[in-house]
């Protein structure tokens, strides 16, 4: 049996909201320990930002994120304010 090289990744441009929106997710990763989970939340608040999915306080909540070290709420109020950032 052989083994295929993996296929290349394509990164975001650094001012797309996508990368964007990924980095406000790595930035509070420390409270985020699944790498599983730190990208449903990207995917997640990057569908908010096109206006297609739910806010940050809801969306941690629906999405089952597991968050340690702070409260769900705080957590939103952070991604929150750091989503008004981006936008403008």
């Amino acid at each position: 049996m052989t083994t295929l090289t993996p296929p290349g990744t394509m990164e975001f441009p650094e001012n797309s909201i996508e990368k964007k929106v990924y980095n406000i997710v790595e930035q509070f990763g420390n409270y985020i320990p699944i790498t599983n989970d730190k990208n449903r939340l990207g995917f997640c608040l990057y569908k908010f930002m096109k206006g297609e999915g739910d806010a940050p306080k809801v969306l941690l909540r629906s999405a089952k994120i597991k968050v340690v070290g702070i409260s769900l709420d705080e957590l939103a109020e952070k991604i929150d304010s750091e989503l008004k950032k981006v936008s403008g």
